[in-house]
C-alpha cells in the first residue's frame, strides 16, 4: 500500500529515447539550407519521446518543476493496474541549505477492482530548519489474508480472499537541532474494513471495522544527501505512535519503529545501501495495525501482508550499479521475520530475500524501478518510483 507504483510504459519510452540520442548524436551536421527550413510539426509520440528524453535534465533554477508520467504497471497484489502520477519540485527558498520539497498526486486502479488515490510529500522549510512530511490516501483493495502470525502465514491452506477499504492520514513535523538531529510531533489516523471474507476465522474474532487514532513523535539523525535516492549518509530514526483509549480507539496499544540505513559510494558507478529495521506493537493491536514483513519497501519477494505479527526484523543490502547512460540495475539479498516473542526466532521462521532490479532516471536523481523478488516458497514483480529505501 505504501509504495507509490508506476508505469512499465515509461521504461519502454526510455529505450526508445536513449536510441534517438544516439542517432542524433551520429547523425551529420546540418546544412544551412537546414537550419532555416520551416519546423515539422511533430506527432503526439514524438513529443511523448521527446518529453522523456529531456525529463531528467538538471531544473533545479525552475520555481516549481511539474512532471506527468502514466500507463500499465504490475504487481502481484494488484495485479495489472493503470498508474498516473502529478509530481512537483520546488523550493521554499533558493538557499544552499534547503533541499527542494516534493509533492505527489496520484491515482491507480485495476482489472482486480483495486483503486486507490492520494497525496503525499515532504515540504522543507527555508534553511532546513523544519521538515513537514505528510501522506494521504484512500484505496479500495482485494487482496489475500492468511492470518497472524509466521505458521499462519507459512500455511498455504490458509490463502483466502477478501477486499479491504482504507483510509489513512499521517503527519509528521520535526525541528532541526545541531549535528542533523530532526524531532517533532507526529499524528496517524487510519480506517480500515475488511469485506467479502473468504475465510472469516482468520480473523481471530476481531473486528473487521476499524477506526485508529495516534499520537507520538519522531527522532532522527539524517545525513543522506538526498533522502529518495541517496548516494552517501546515513540515517537513524525512532517512531513511536500511542492509539490510547481516550482518543476513542478500541484497540489500545502502541507501536514503535526503527530504522537504520547507510549508503556509501564504493566505486565511482555504484552505491551499497544497508538497511536493519524493525517494528513493535505491544498492548492489544488490532489485524489492520500489526507490523508486517514488507512495511518497509525493502524486503521483496513476498506478497503485500502475508506475514504480520506483533513485531517483524529485517535487515537488506543492496549494490545499486549506473550501466549506460539513464540505465542502472540493482541486486539485493536480506533476510526477515515476523514473530510474537523472539524465542520464535529460528532457522525455520526466518524469510530470506533476493532479487534484481532495473532502474531509469526518470527526472534528474529520481528513478522509476522495476523489480523482481525470490522470498521463500514465493517471488513477486514490481514497479515503483524512488528507490525501496
Amino acid at each position: 500500500m505504501k509504495r507509490l507504483t508506476i508505469l512499465l510504459f515509461c521504461l519502454i519510452s526510455a529505450i526508445i529515447c536513449s536510441a534517438q540520442e544516439i542517432r542524433e548524436g551520429i547523425s551529420a551536421p546540418e546544412s544551412p539550407a537546414d537550419s532555416v527550413a520551416a519546423p515539422r510539426k511533430r506527432n503526439i509520440i514524438q513529443k511523448v519521446i521527446d518529453y522523456f528524453a529531456h525529463s531528467n535534465e538538471d531544473k533545479s533554477d525552475k520555481k516549481f518543476d511539474i512532471s506527468v508520467i502514466g500507463g500499465p504497471s504490475y504487481s502481484e497484489s494488484t495485479s495489472l493496474k493503470i498508474a498516473a502520477l502529478i509530481s512537483g519540485m520546488y523550493k521554499s527558498r533558493h538557499d544552499s541549505l534547503t533541499p527542494r520539497s516534493d509533492v505527489s498526486i496520484y491515482g491507480q486502479g485495476s482489472i482486480t477492482g483495486f483503486y486507490n488515490f492520494g497525496i503525499r510529500g515532504n515540504h522543507f522549510f527555508p534553511q532546513d530548519k523544519m521538515r513537514l512530511v505528510y501522506d494521504a490516501n484512500f484505496c479500495h483493495f482485494p487482496l489475500k489474508f492468511w492470518g497472524i502470525g509466521y505458521a499462519q502465514g507459512a500455511n498455504k491452506a490458509n490463502e483466502s480472499d477478501y477486499t479491504l477499504l482504507q483510509s489513512e492520514v499521517s503527519l509528521q513535523l520535526l525541528f532541526r537541532l545541531p549535528h542533523h538531529i530532526f524531532i517533532g510531533p507526529a499524528a496517524q489516523f487510519s480506517y480500515n474494513k475488511a469485506t467479502k471474507q473468504e475465510r472469516p476465522d482468520l480473523w481471530d474474532g476481531q473486528d473487521t471495522r476499524l477506526f485508529n487514532y495516534g499520537m507520538g513523535f519522531v527522532l532522527s539523525v539524517d545525513t543522506r544527501d538526498l533522502p529518495g535516492n541517496a548516494s552517501t549518509g546515513y540515517y537513524i530514526g525512532l517512531n513511536q505512535t500511542f492509539f490510547p483509549r481516550f482518543m476513542g480507539n478500541d484497540y489500545t496499544f502502541s507501536r514503535t519503529e526503527v530504522s537504520a540505513m547507510y549508503y556509501h559510494r564504493f566505486w565511482a558507478s555504484g552505491i551499497m545501501a544497508f538497511r536493519v529495521h524493525g517494528a513493535a506493537a505491544y498492548g492489544n493491536p488490532s489485524w489492520a495495525m500489526l507490523p508486517t514483513l514488507d512495511a518497509g519497501n525493502a524486503v521483496r519477494g513476498y506478497y503485500e501482508g502475508r506475514y504480520r505479527d506483533k513485531n517483524e526484523l529485517d535487515a537488506v543490502v543492496e549494490v545499486r550499479q549506473h550501466l549506460y547512460r539513464r540505465f542502472g540495475f540493482v541486486v539485493w539479498g536480506g533476510i526477515g521475520s515476523v514473530f510474537e516473542h523472539f524465542s520464535q526466532i529460528n532457522r525455520h521462521t526466518l524469510l530470506p530475500t533476493a532479487g534484481i532490479g532495473l532502474r531509469w532516471e526518470f527526472k534528474n536523481r529520481v528513478n522509476v524501478r522495476a523489480d523482481f523478488g525470490v522470498g521463500k516458497h514465493s517471488k513477486s514483480f514490481s514497479v515503483g518510483i524512488n528507490e525501496a529505501f
